[in-house]
């Protein structure tokens, strides 16, 4: 309700704010977010029509993963392999789909062919990432794909792995992306990874970190290139990975300790529950 002498919030406002909240949901929260958005909006076609391009930027942006029919392993829903209309490409099938952002289910298949022109190289990084995915990461998912950009032919690997424990009040997603800017017998490789951390026992906390990679590598064999590639991945993950583990534990030892509350000299928690039914108590027999 807007308060006295305030204007109210128009529709467009209320959309963008609602878009808002469902881009910046927690790995997998979206729903949670979305049914909330719902309550306080009480408006389903405005918050469809004017919010819907949100539904489909959040899961590019989380490269959720998606079952495809004819593949045993998952597709990503990216921006790099976003057809238009809706529709995604699968390169490990050589197909494309139709995917609802909100059922998060793909349907209606369509034959599909990536660019020929890197495709040897394309594929043969796609088996050396998918290897290197399935061995370091343990619900980890991969895709690569090829694209034309305004610098020139790019391929771009990415990796996609969550921990999803809402009954331990927790939830967690990994991803790494990897474009290779193809430049004669070299490319140019830029790393983007990224880690998000939602903790929500008895409160709200979350851990986001991002990490940008610069490198080279020879692609003028396709095989030695995607072998480069992954061992530039390797050693980087691996450096962030470490290096966020040793920053936690030392926050754990002095920043978050300083943030909580020391036990009392019982050294056990107040029941807080317990003391007020005292408290009632007391006054009961006092009457």
């Amino acid at each position: 309700m807007a308060a006295e002498n305030e204007e109210p919030i128009s529709d467009q406002e209320k959309v963008e704010i609602a878009a808002d909240f469902i881009l910046h949901s927690p790995p997998g929260e979206f729903n949670e977010v979305f049914n909330d958005v719902r309550v306080l909006l009480k408006n389903d076609n405005l918050l469809r029509d004017g919010a819907s391009s949100s539904f489909s930027q959040y899961n590019k942006d989380q490269l959720t993963p998606v079952k495809v029919e004819g593949s045993e392993l998952f597709c990503l829903i990216t921006d790099h392999n976003d057809l238009g209309g809706g529709r995604f490409a699968d390169p490990r099938s050589n197909q494309s789909f139709k995917y609802d952002h909100l059922r998060k289910e793909a349907s209606d298949y369509k034959p599909w062919s990536p660019d020929p022109a890197v495709e040897e190289l394309r594929a043969a990084i796609e088996s050396e990432v998918t290897n290197y995915t399935l061995n370091h990461y343990k619900h980890g998912v991969p895709a690569v794909f090829s694209k034309d950009t305004d610098d020139g032919k790019v391929i771009v690997a990415c990796i996609e792995d969550h921990q999803f424990q809402p009954k331990n009040y927790w939830n967690g997603r990994w991803r790494s992306e990897w474009s290779v800017l193809i430049s004669g017998d070299v490319a140019e490789v830029t790393g983007t990874l990224k880690v998000q951390v939602h903790y929500y026992e008895e409160g709200n906390v979350q851990l986001v970190s991002s990490k940008e990679v610069k490198d080279t590598i020879a692609v003028s064999d396709p095989t030695e290139a995607g072998k480069m590639l992954v061992q530039v991945m390797e050693d980087s993950e691996s450096e962030y990975q470490t290096a966020i583990s040793e920053n936690y534990q030392t926050m754990s030892e002095t920043t978050f300790k300083a943030l909580r509350r020391q036990l009392p000299v019982t050294k056990t928690k107040i029941d807080w529950n317990k003391i007020v039914s005292y408290s009632i108590g007391r006054e009961l027999r006092s009457q």
